[in-house]
């Protein structure tokens, strides 16, 4: 009987050691299967980190897109406000002529002396005149006599010279030019010699 316990009692031992055996493969191999699973974690963290960055990066840029877009786009209607509301100012100084206009033709009706509604007209004209200035606009001058210049210049017609020193040079002014500061608003249409 002891024979038979003590078989009955090694293979339980030989069972357990089986079982230790198996129970040490086991977690050798979890061990294994936890260093590749933190391996795993480690290459995917800085994958992790470069999405993250990426991410951030793409809202940041979405960000700056989109303020530039609301940049350029106040900036066209600002322009364009700007554009229509320019000549405003221009508009309003020029509003007293429109009424010094309109009192002038109510008092011209039952004058009879010429020459007082002329005085009337011109001072409007100078007063006109006056403002344009003040805004910049000036009056092509001295142009009789001097070179044809195309760029400040149209030549509208071209008669013989009345002598050899007018030959190319303007001769007489048809409707005058002006510039607003150094644009040419209105080329000064003349008469050249040839």
């Amino acid at each position: 009987m002891k024979n038979k316990n003590e078989e009955l009692h090694e293979k339980e031992n030989e069972e357990v050691l089986d079982q230790m055996e198996q129970n040490q493969e086991t977690v050798e191999n979890s061990e294994v299967d936890q260093e590749q699973v933190d391996s795993e974690k480690e290459s995917e963290d800085p994958m992790a980190k470069l999405q993250s960055e990426l991410a951030d990066v793409k809202d940041k840029y979405l960000r700056l897109y989109s303020d530039f877009e609301n940049f350029r786009k106040r900036n066209a209607k600002e322009r364009l406000e700007l554009i229509k509301t320019a000549s405003e100012d221009v508009l309003r100084d020029l509003l007293p002529v429109v009424d010094d206009f309109e009192r002038a033709f109510k008092a011209s009706e039952n004058e009879e002396d010429a020459q007082k509604v002329r005085e009337g007209n011109q001072l409007i004209f100078h007063k006109f005149v006056k403002i344009l200035e003040s805004k910049g606009l000036k009056v092509m001058e001295d142009l009789i006599g001097n070179p044809f210049d195309a760029d400040m210049q149209e030549a509208i017609t071209q008669i013989p010279a009345p002598n050899e020193e007018m030959k190319g040079k303007v001769i007489d002014v048809v409707e005058k030019g002006y510039t607003l500061g150094d644009k040419v608003v209105r080329y000064a249409k003349v008469v050249t010699g040839a």
